[in-house]
């Protein structure tokens, strides 16, 4: 079994609002010493989720996406604030960017994206039985709301503004928990 490295020293080396970049010196079992860095975020994570309007259809939203630098369809995510539960968060995001609360939330699992350098932590979670319900949020703009069949993923993921990982993995994810719902499909001769 392989023995976690010893975390000798951790210096930040920058700091935004945002993110925290670290040096880590490290000492692996075998004798070797390395530094790594690694950007770290807030402590509280995200999350992302899924809101079924009905069993056959999402919600996702079209927004402006700095780090690419175009409008990207995806699902409603952000930060889990300080104190807040991850179920309350999914459901405060999609308040704030879809107009919807969901009665049933489901957390599905918990994703990190490039966990090498950067220790963000994205949770998963389903969202039903939805509900009229706007919040202010904090989008400079109004957030367009595209409904989508699960059906058409594979058409959905060839569409060139559809990139984004943690929506495309949480898809897969709920498409795949929809049919093991639904059961086997009939045998038709």
């Amino acid at each position: 079994m392989l023995k976690k490295p010893q975390i000798l020293n951790v210096k930040t080396v920058a700091k935004t609002r945002l993110f925290k970049v670290e040096a880590l010196d490290l000492k692996f079992s075998n004798g070797v010493f390395v530094q790594y860095e690694r950007l770290k975020t807030s402590s509280y994570g995200a999350v992302l989720a899924v809101p079924m309007i009905d069993d056959k259809t999402v919600l996702l939203i079209r927004e402006y996406a700095a780090g690419v630098d175009r409008y990207e369809l995806a699902l409603p995510k952000g930060r889990i604030e300080a104190d807040e539960d991850v179920l309350d968060a999914a459901n405060r995001e999609m308040m704030e960017e879809v107009g919807y609360g969901a009665r049933q939330l489901t957390l599905l699992k918990t994703l990190t994206s490039s966990p090498g350098y950067s220790s963000q932590q994205t949770h998963i979670v389903l969202a039903e039985a939805l509900y009229e319900q706007r919040l202010p949020g904090d989008e400079p703009e109004v957030i367009e709301v595209v409904p989508w069949q699960i059906s058409k993923l594979d058409e959905l993921f060839r569409q060139d503004d559809c990139t984004e990982a943690r929506s495309i993995a949480a898809l897969y994810m709920v498409r795949d928990l929809l049919a093991k719902r639904r059961g086997p499909e009939p045998c038709v001769p």
